[in-house]
């Protein structure tokens, strides 16, 4: 389910494609909703400066044109850096800590449920906002459907920000038994657990009025004791024998809806996000009859906590010191940390306008800087006699990887506050 779209990332998309023949299977549609909310922020962010990245990517077997999701558009906020992303597939690597923590929870689902659930980890992440928020009950007027949030290619297509966006289309396609896994994107904070794009699994399944039936229960009951089943022997296979609690909490989505956490390392580490699916998502699906309960958990959540991975950036590196510690099959092996370049500090004041949002102000400094830049955090604020207000933002620049200079990073600051400036529509102090 759509669980973290309701939670911070981590701890905390037929218009165009209609037209064109290579988006065909890409975009997934509904016949139960013509709701199309598209918000009226539409604060563009134009071009940033990148290295060049492929014209023309194929993922899935489709075909995906760089100009067709990349433009300069009012209804666009999709950068180049993003678009660079497409195709990665971390999650698929089986000697990545993404794909070895995928293929420990397959492992767990083959073991304990044999030849029961379809594995998806290859659908296309451009989809119609049906599928990533109306086929959810996600509400028409919820701030993740913002542009400030969400990745828009268009009006009504934007980038997946939860694998939830093919729940419906697998349900209506006969699935009653799935995990689906990807890259999924959102417009987020700078530090060393948030990033643009990450990955979520989610996990479904479905029974029929003979499974509740013959246990006595009734529906709700029956599935929520499997799922609890389910999810508890899944942080046994992969925390071992850890101390367990369920928190109640809300979902627009499922209800009732759970939070599973566990003792690990002397504190409460929330896990996943779960519930019994609301019947209006089974209807809308064809399965009036039916319950269903749904999980979702965030694969680099779960990675940085089992491998000793300080920062979420480092999942993307390709630096042999990183990718050569880890092995196909080896959960939980402690990453050995290769470099301890310090940070560079640079502080940045401005009067906000009234379109200023933060996740604007990343995007600018991800546009310049890219992963050379390790937080981005507002240190202060007043507002004058005059009722206008003044942020003061500390960006910390450091590589993973090597020691950054004091010329490059002076030209990365002030390239940032030019175009802080200039696209912001902000006045430096």
């Amino acid at each position: 389910m759509a669980f973290t779209l309701f939670q911070s990332t981590l701890f905390s998309n037929p218009s165009l494609f209609s037209r064109r023949r290579t988006f065909d299977f890409c975009i997934q549609l509904s016949s139960f909703s013509t709701t199309s909310a598209f918000p009226s922020d539409k604060f563009q962010l134009h071009k940033k400066w990148r290295q060049p990245v492929a014209s023309v990517l194929e993922l899935g077997g489709v075909k995906i044109a760089k100009d067709e999701i990349v433009r300069d558009d009012p209804t666009n906020n999709v950068p180049d850096s993003i678009f660079s992303k497409l195709g990665m597939q971390l999650h698929r690597r089986d000697q990545h800590p993404l794909g070895i923590l995928k293929n420990a929870i397959y492992d767990y689902f083959d073991t304990n449920y044999p030849n029961k659930f379809d594995k998806f980890d290859d659908l296309c992440p451009v989809v119609s906002t049906i599928a990533n928020f109306d086929d959810v009950l996600v509400a028409a007027d919820h701030v993740s459907r913002s542009y400030n949030d969400t990745y828009y290619v268009d009006s009504e297509t934007v980038w997946r920000c939860h694998t939830s966006a093919h729940q419906a289309q697998l349900l209506r396609g006969g699935h009653t038994h799935f995990l689906v896994t990807g890259d999924v994107y959102r417009r987020d904070s700078i530090d060393s657990t948030h990033y643009p794009v990450f990955h979520q699994m989610e996990g479904v399944r479905v029974f029929t009025p003979a499974n509740w039936k013959a246990s006595g229960n009734d529906a709700t009951s029956y599935a929520v004791e499997d799922l609890k089943k389910c999810l508890e022997g899944l942080a046994r296979h992969l925390f071992a024998g850890v101390e367990m609690r369920w928190i109640d909490t809300y979902f627009p989505f499922t209800n009732p809806s759970f939070e599973l956490e566990i003792y690990f390392q002397d504190d409460w580490l929330e896990v996943l996000d779960c519930g019994v699916m609301e019947q209006e998502i089974l209807k809308r699906s064809g399965r009036v009859d039916n319950v269903a309960w749904a999980f979702g958990l965030g694969l680099e959540r779960l990675a940085m906590v089992l491998f000793d991975i300080p920062d979420i950036r480092l999942f993307w590196s390709n630096d042999e010191r990183f990718t050569s510690q880890f092995s196909k099959g080896q959960l939980g092996i402690k990453f050995k940390l290769f470099s301890k370049y310090p940070p560079c500090y640079k502080d940045m004041s401005f009067w906000i306008s009234d379109s200023f949002t933060e996740n604007n102000l990343y995007e600018v400094v991800r546009g310049i800087a890219g992963d050379l830049v390790e937080e981005v955090k507002l240190i202060n604020n007043f507002t004058n006699k005059k009722g206008m207000t003044s942020d003061c933002y500390r960006i910390a620049y450091r590589s993973m990887e090597r020691s950054l200079t004091d010329e490059e990073i002076n030209d990365l600051q002030w390239r940032v506050r030019e175009q802080v400036e200039t696209k912001l529509r902000v006045v430096l102090r």
